[in-house]
């Protein structure tokens, strides 16, 4: 890809699984970090307190935040500390500097943690978060609407689904050592899809944004096509050569358990068993059209591939 003249990049964050890709993709920029320890990943290392002004940045990509581990109540407040109060103290930064771009990283939990049987989710769905990880995306996305840009000034909000790639630690790590130790799949059931973002993807359209003069807007950053858990089971599998298990547990004995689950606190709660059995079918129509593109860089299926053997690749360590 061919460079513009933007030359700085700072990068809140990114000591995490998404800024530790990124970073491998934007090496021939100068890039700032930020975070709350230096993990010597770039040209420069930036604790929080030092950056109430910058002047000779081009681009900001804001990932730090509280992740999506839990719907618990518990210590709820740092949701809204992280999520909207770090990204309000670096837009402001961003809004007095000379910085061209500002790259916020949302997620689609700022709209809905559920959809209506055969509904997809779109940038104009009506926002209603349930959890305190959504509520607290919305609040800061809603701040960086309000405020009006300066002539030049561009600000994409990315809302990715669930994100994956090497170094995740995200939900499909989880099931992958689920199937890993040779426990049956007990949801064959349920028959439902779901839409995935593979980091590959999600890095091409940030290089994009970086580099090409794209409308400032909120993006949907998913892959083309939605996978049904019960699918992605088998790829996980048949790539590590054991025989698929599957058991079709009745939804109403799954119900009972979700309901145990939830009131002593157990891992089998309701909020994780619908994030593996129900449907969530994402758009990214938008980001598309914006880019000019038919087709994101990787199917799901192959990135689904690609994690899985990065997976594999780690155990075997």
């Amino acid at each position: 890809m061919k460079k513009t003249q933007m030359k700085k990049i700072l990068i809140t964050g990114y000591d995490g699984f998404i800024g530790r890709n990124l970073i491998n993709v934007l090496k021939g920029y100068r890039l700032i970090g930020v975070g709350l320890q230096n993990e010597n990943l770039v040209d420069e290392h930036l604790y929080w307190s030092e950056i109430n002004e910058l002047n000779n940045v081009d681009c900001i990509i804001h990932l730090a935040g509280k992740a999506h581990y839990s719907e618990s109540n518990k210590n709820f407040k740092e949701y809204y500390d992280v999520n909207f109060g770090l990204t309000k103290q670096i837009f402001n930064v961003f809004l007095k500097s000379n910085a061209a771009k500002f790259i916020y990283f949302s997620s689609v939990a700022a709209v809905t943690e559920s959809l209506q049987l055969n509904e997809i989710l779109t940038e104009a769905t009506f926002a209603n978060p349930t959890t305190h990880y959504g509520k607290s995306k919305l609040a800061a996305e809603n701040y960086i609407n309000e405020k009006t840009l300066s002539e030049g000034k561009h600000v994409y909000i990315l809302r990715p689904s669930m994100v994956h790639g090497p170094g995740n630690k995200g939900n499909l790590p989880m099931l992958f050592k689920f199937i890993q130790k040779g426990y049956p799949w007990p949801f064959g059931a349920y028959k439902n899809n779901r839409t995935f973002t593979y980091i590959g993807n999600l890095l091409f359209v940030i290089q994009q944004l970086i580099e090409k003069n794209i409308e400032s807007g909120t993006y949907q950053v998913v892959d083309d096509e939605a996978v049904s858990t019960n699918d992605l089971v088998r790829i996980i599998t048949k790539s590590l050569n054991k025989p698929v298990r599957t058991w079709n547990i009745s939804p109403f004995i799954i119900n009972l358990l979700m309901k145990t689950g939830d009131l002593f606190g157990l891992p089998i709660s309701s909020f994780h068993i619908k994030k593996l059995t129900t449907s969530f079918e994402i758009s990214n129509k938008k980001i598309k059209n914006a880019l000019g593109i038919e087709k994101m860089p990787f199917q799901a299926l192959d990135g689904l591939k690609k994690s899985i053997k990065e997976l594999i690749n780690g155990a075997q360590k």
